[in-house]
């Protein structure tokens, strides 16, 4: 399975997934391009550091947002991905993208959702609107990816326990280390079910 990562930022989930590939606990997922929306975040590194190719698209570089949004999607299809993963990607992704890239992407949102989901919900923010709320419970969520913001199919869902005396930055931490335990899990169960399919 050949898969593209979209990031805009440090690239925790990007490095949980390169490095599980280099262990061979991917041995079906071969990395070939990064997307960044945004220049010299520390998600560009990780990628360089694994051999990965980069691709930066920021939105300055285009007439507006649909136009990079389709260059994200040329590039993706270009690289030859059959799937292609939001790992914390800041941006909605516009119907120009999906016009461009037909296969399928997916996100990692570290919520239960559709609670905690929708514009302004990334990052400590989530995990500020879930302590605000009183939730016993957040989680993390892999989703098919829409042009409706954080509205896609639900793949699978992981709870997380909310503890007495919580911050947004305890929670968040608890919450991204079952994301980077989750996301490797589906990203096996997807290619070895593309392997078995191609072998059909």
């Amino acid at each position: 399975m050949r898969l593209a990562i979209l990031v805009s930022g440090r690239g925790t989930n990007l490095a949980a997934v390169l490095e599980a590939v280099a262990e061979g606990r991917l041995s079906d997922v071969e990395p070939v391009l990064v997307v960044s929306n945004r220049p010299g975040v520390p998600a560009l590194d990780v990628a360089a550091g694994h051999g990965v190719p980069t691709r930066v698209l920021p939105r300055a570089r285009f007439a507006d947002a649909g136009a990079r949004d389709a260059a994200i999607g040329r590039a993706v299809a270009e690289a030859g991905a059959d799937l292609a993963l939001l790992a914390g990607y800041d941006q909605l992704l516009r119907p120009a993208y999906f016009a461009e890239f037909g296969g399928r992407t997916i996100n990692i949102h570290p919520s239960l959702l559709p609670k905690h989901g929708g514009p302004g919900m990334m990052g400590l923010a989530v995990h500020a609107s879930v302590l605000a709320a009183g939730d016993t419970q957040t989680g993390v969520t892999i989703h098919e990816v829409t042009p409706e913001l954080d509205g896609g199919p639900v793949i699978t869902q992981v709870n997380v326990a909310v503890l007495a005396g919580d911050t947004p930055e305890r929670l968040a931490e608890r919450v991204l280390a079952v994301e980077h335990r989750c996301l490797v899990e589906v990203l096996a169960h997807l290619s070895a079910s593309m392997t078995a399919a191609s072998r059909a």
